[in-house]
């Protein structure tokens, strides 16, 4: 039997917990009663818990049942392998394979409280170091973390993400093209700034097409930019944190997703925009353009003047627009899940 660490649970759904979940839900299918997910008991994420079968352990939850109550149970069990896929693992359990996203706490320290850098700084070289194999998302990824860590690149293996089957194109029509879509967790390093620049200068031409920007509007990072203070301005909406089904429906109606992050591991949305229909305006650096090679229109994320050029470019080129659109169908058919899954399987089997 392989635990999995099943913490995820436990919060709001972020793309380090869809990649969790998906691949579980692959594992599980490839391998049905070889895994066993185990969880605190503040689970947020109660559908998905019972669909994957997970079991409630002890009274404590957080990092408290991470690194004390996970471990004290499984070494009740024997000591069997555990499964962690969201960075962070039991410091002193030794049996353990963690999957590492990427290194932003170390690359941009202040999107993160001092607290989270000081547990980060303190535990994941040492989680890293003890980890019996590590997971990534992206090649990018990979050399991060080994260069940081000082790591055998051997050691590490690159389990691309994917997109659900939920994120799929209109039947009828690719969507009516009259605004630009944005989505962002509440990161510094999203760049969001960029956008409102961006925006402001496409916009004096007295465009037709409005701004969408879906996120948290109370995070300190969307106040900082003074978001919540242009809710005034009634060609930028903002629509706060929405759901899955309705986050579909908004990548198919746009005339483009922007994503002008400064770091990815990997860059989920993107490619859920791919999926759906939209065309992708991206930033030049980190992960990206491994993960959307020649199908995105690519900016740097130092320049709102060239995002907003590409947000001209495909508001006013249709013919570029649609073949932006059949070269993200194509991309996004380069992930898996299963592939993944089937990696991470052979992976574990080997330990």
């Amino acid at each position: 039997m392989i635990y999995v660490n099943a913490r995820f649970l436990t919060r709001k759904l972020t793309g380090v917990d869809r990649f969790a979940i998906e691949i579980c839900r692959q594992l599980i299918r490839m391998r049905p009663g070889e895994f066993c997910l185990v969880t605190p008991h503040d689970i947020v994420q109660k559908d998905i818990a019972a669909e994957l079968g997970a079991k409630v352990i002890g009274r404590s939850k957080g990092y408290l049942w991470e690194q004390f109550t996970l471990p004290r149970y499984l070494h009740k069990q024997g000591c069997p392998l555990l499964l962690n896929l969201c960075s962070i693992a039991p410091v002193l359990y030794g049996n353990n394979v963690v999957t590492l996203h990427d290194i932003t706490w170390v690359r941009y320290p202040d999107t993160f409280s001092w607290k989270f850098r000081f547990f980060y700084n303190c535990f994941v070289p040492t989680i890293c170091r003890r980890a019996r194999h590590i997971f990534t998302v992206s090649e990018f990824s990979r050399e991060e973390i080994a260069s940081h860590f000082s790591l055998d690149r051997n050691r590490i293996t690159v389990l691309y993400n994917a997109v659900n089957d939920k994120f799929i194109p209109a039947t009828s029509s690719n969507g009516n093209g009259n605004y630009f879509l944005a989505v962002s967790s509440a990161k510094a390093n999203k760049n969001f700034g960029a956008i409102i620049k961006a925006y402001g200068i496409y916009d004096s031409g007295k465009s037709n097409c409005r701004l969408l920007i879906i996120g948290d509007m109370e995070s300190k990072v969307f106040r900082r930019i003074g978001l919540k203070q242009m809710s005034g301005n009634p060609r930028i909406k903002l629509l706060g944190r929405v759901s899955d089904a309705e986050l579909v429906d908004y990548y198919r109606g746009a005339a483009a997703f922007i994503f002008p992050s400064f770091y990815e591991g990997f860059g989920l949305p993107a490619l859920e925009a791919q999926a759906c229909g939209a065309p992708v305006i991206s930033s030049n650096t980190s992960s990206l353009p491994e993960v959307l090679g020649d199908s995105a229109l690519f900016c740097s994320p130092d320049s709102p003047d060239a995002i907003a050029g590409a947000m001209k470019a495909l508001s006013e080129d249709d013919g570029m627009r649609q073949d932006l659109i059949r070269r993200g169908f194509r991309n996004v058919k380069r992930y898996s899940w299963a592939a993944s899954a089937k990696k991470c399987l052979e992976i574990l089997s080997s330990l």
